[in-house]
């Protein structure tokens, strides 16, 4: 094995860093590296980004969720909070009431989170059209060179 491999088997890390990227890219060693890319799997999965969003408007409960959030299955509702929570991004508060009452929100960490992920929206849909344009256009070329 090389040094890159001793390394990763002696830390328990999934993967080798074979490709060092330059760049803004470079300041990151392999752990922080596979973080992020564990962080942007998070932010890229749809039914996260929607169970932060409509937790962004403010507390809710499971049923406000599971109402806010179409085609989501409670399943799923419920594994997203699960993982969301466990990430620190959402706090799950239940009260001692009858019947017990459970309300869901976003952490200072998630509000965070969710403020980077308005400047995403906000650059797709400002760059929507030429985005389109290109796809569909890289469509026609790829149909038509078949």
């Amino acid at each position: 094995m090389g040094n890159d491999e001793d390394r990763a088997a002696s830390t328990g890390a999934s993967r080798v860093n074979v490709l060092r990227l330059s760049g803004p890219c470079e300041r990151w060693d392999e752990r922080d590296a596979d973080f992020i890319r564990e962080i942007l799997d998070m932010v890229g999965d749809k039914w996260s980004m929607l169970v932060i969003g409509a937790l962004a408007a403010g507390d809710a409960r499971y049923s406000d969720l599971d109402t806010a959030i179409p085609a989501i299955s409670r399943r799923m509702l419920t594994l997203t909070l699960k993982h969301l929570q466990r990430s620190g991004l959402v706090d799950r508060t239940a009260y001692a009431e009858v019947p017990p009452r459970v309300e869901y929100s976003l952490t200072g960490l998630g509000a965070s989170l969710f403020s980077a992920i308005e400047h995403l929206a906000a650059w797709s849909s400002e760059h929507r059209t030429e985005v389109r344009r290109q796809q569909d256009a890289y469509d026609k070329s790829a149909t038509h060179g078949a």
